[in-house]
């Protein structure tokens, strides 16, 4: 007797759907039949993390459209995206699915690019060390006040490409309509945050200097420096407040990145890079930064210091603007554990020629394979390297 799948019981398709885990996977549910979409809401609430896709450098052949390479699947998604699309825009941050985008205005812009949501922070010329703006001084449009008082102007251009190097969310917007953008300041050494609704931006004073990473975990942003000290900051309150912990190791590297481990530990992630020759074609430059290795450290909250991990288990990191999140590839098909999946941030990349600083880190053997999804035309010019984004509909 065959059984008509579109009658099943509402409470059962709830149970269901309860149980799926990939967002792929609830579309594909909603897709079987009206009695199956109706049954569950439009958007899942409850999915856990999703796995990043990585978001590629826009091409020319697609205007309108990037494209984003999922993994697990080996498959490229395409998706409309104007507002990130023209080589004037630069993402500078991605954070619980969302990306956060400058151009050459002082706009800050939120846009999640599963949906049509939208969402603006405080604009540029509000952050707290911008004395002016005004659009008729060309090339110098912002005035800002420097550590030292000295006023100095940077353009349009200068403010989109250097200004901000990366924005950090407490939780997805649409999530937590009480959400929290952090942002680390490139060159001034300074962090600063607003909440939803602010009309401006505000300084942590304590915190300066560290500015390497930051990331939002148990309800608290934590900032490290080049040296591997944490700057607990506790900004829910009317004023900021933060407790600096110094472990007595003092680390090395060139870039630092803090992870949550995803068994509650708080992990730092040295990253070394070094510079090399090409001499193979005369019309690029032959120097570029490329990355050799890494380091692992847990933070021991007992002494407190720094232990080095020499292991990840089944665990998989991925760094770069975005924001540092970790996943049991188990979970994951085509995925491998005890790696680290990063892409390039580095200060140093011109952002025109030469290759991107990207690949999957081995900890078992310290060897770097290219990741499956990118092969660039050395030749051709790009701007803005590929990002990490968490795929995440709410």
């Amino acid at each position: 007797m065959a059984v008509d799948w579109t009658q099943l019981p509402r409470e059962l398709l709830e149970s269901i759907s309860g149980k799926l885990t990939i967002y792929a996977d609830y579309l594909r549910f909603r897709a079987v039949c009206d009695s199956w979409r109706s049954s569950v809401l439009n958007t899942p609430r409850n999915l856990p993390p999703q796995l990043p896709w990585l978001m590629l450098p826009q091409v020319q052949s697609n205007p309108s459209h990037r494209a984003f390479f999922d993994l697990s699947t080996r498959k490229l998604h395409n998706l409309e995206l104007l507002e990130a699309t023209s080589h004037s825009k630069r993402c500078c941050g991605s954070s619980h699915g969302w990306l956060i985008v400058l151009d050459d205005s002082p706009a800050v812009l939120l846009l999640n690019p599963l949906t049509p949501s939208r969402l603006h922070l405080p604009p540029l010329s509000a952050f707290p060390n911008v004395v002016s703006f005004n659009y008729s001084e060309v090339g110098k449009e912002y005035a800002l006040r420097g550590v030292s008082g000295e006023i100095y102007r940077r353009s349009l251009r200068e403010m989109r490409n250097s200004f901000i190097k990366k924005v950090v969310l407490s939780s997805a917007p649409l999530k937590n309509k009480n959400f929290i953008a952090l942002a680390i300041l490139n060159h001034s050494n300074i962090l600063v945050y607003c909440k939803n609704g602010d009309q401006s931006w505000s300084f942590i004073h304590v915190a300066r200097f560290f500015c390497e990473d930051v990331i939002y975990y148990n309800d608290l942003f934590y900032a490290v420096d080049k040296n591997g000290a944490i700057a607990v900051c506790d900004v829910n309150g009317s004023s900021p407040t933060v407790s600096v912990i110094r472990p007595p190791l003092q680390l090395g590297g060139d870039m630092q990145y803090l992870v949550n481990s995803g068994d509650d530990e708080l992990l730092l992630v040295t990253r070394y890079v070094d510079l090399q020759y090409d001499d193979t074609d005369p019309y690029v430059p032959s120097e570029f930064y490329k990355t050799v290795g890494f380091e692992v450290f847990r933070m021991n909250w007992g002494e407190p210091r720094w232990e080095r991990v020499t292991s990840l288990g089944d665990r998989m990191f991925f760094i770069g603007e975005n924001m540092s999140i970790s996943f049991l590839a188990y979970d994951f098909r085509a995925c491998l554990g005890n790696c680290i999946y990063f892409t390039d941030d580095c200060e140093f990349y011109d952002g025109a020629f030469g290759d991107y600083d990207l690949g999957i880190f081995k900890l078992w053997d310290g060897s770097i394979e290219p990741l499956p999804c990118y092969q660039r035309n050395p030749h051709s010019q790009t701007h803005w390297p590929p990002i990490w984004v968490t795929p995440n509909p709410c």
